[in-house]
């Protein structure tokens, strides 16, 4: 029925998902820990990528779609990973660099353009700067990272090098 691409594409999407509802479910519902707007970023790029791997994982396609594929992972894996990374680097910057606290991401949404909300989000805040939970040493926004490096490596890999080429 699936062949190894799209099996390996569908694990990857499951993957997002979990991640997804680490942050919604464990972390702010049961821990009670409120998302900046970095972290709402985070997840927005996380579920951009947990669904281009989904249509991935769902449509069978020849070699030219499954590098189409491979291209649309590799953006939405990228995003994710800059947005990641602009995070950890906020995190480890000394006290009192970081600019105070701004408003909340509803109330920009409101005020601002998209763009303009986006570009004052990326500069980051005082509430971006804040670790409230590490595992093995490691920010959520580090395991991020880490995972969308991951996932953007195995999606490249799984359908722009070894796609399986279907017979016709």
């Amino acid at each position: 029925m699936f062949d190894r691409r799209q099996k390996i594409n569908l694990a990857c999407a499951l993957v997002c998902a979990g991640m997804l509802g680490f942050a919604i479910f464990y972390a702010e519902g049961y821990l009670g820990l409120q998302p900046c707007p970095l972290c709402m970023f985070q997840r927005v790029c996380i579920a951009v990528l947990g669904i281009v791997f989904l249509f991935a994982g769902l449509h069978r396609v020849r070699y030219r779609g499954a590098i189409a594929y491979a291209v649309f992972i590799f953006v939405a894996a990228t995003a994710a990973t800059w947005v990641a990374a602009r995070h950890v680097w906020i995190q480890h910057q000394p006290p009192g660099t970081v600019p105070a606290c701004g408003a909340p991401l509803d109330s920009l949404l409101q005020m601002f353009p998209l763009l303009e909300v986006v570009r004052k989000v990326m500069t980051g805040g005082g509430e971006c700067a804040n670790v409230d939970w590490t595992l093995l040493g490691i920010s959520m926004p580090g395991w991020v990272l880490i995972s969308a490096v991951c996932l953007g490596l195995v999606g490249v890999v799984n359908n722009a090098v070894y796609p399986v080429r279907v017979r016709r």
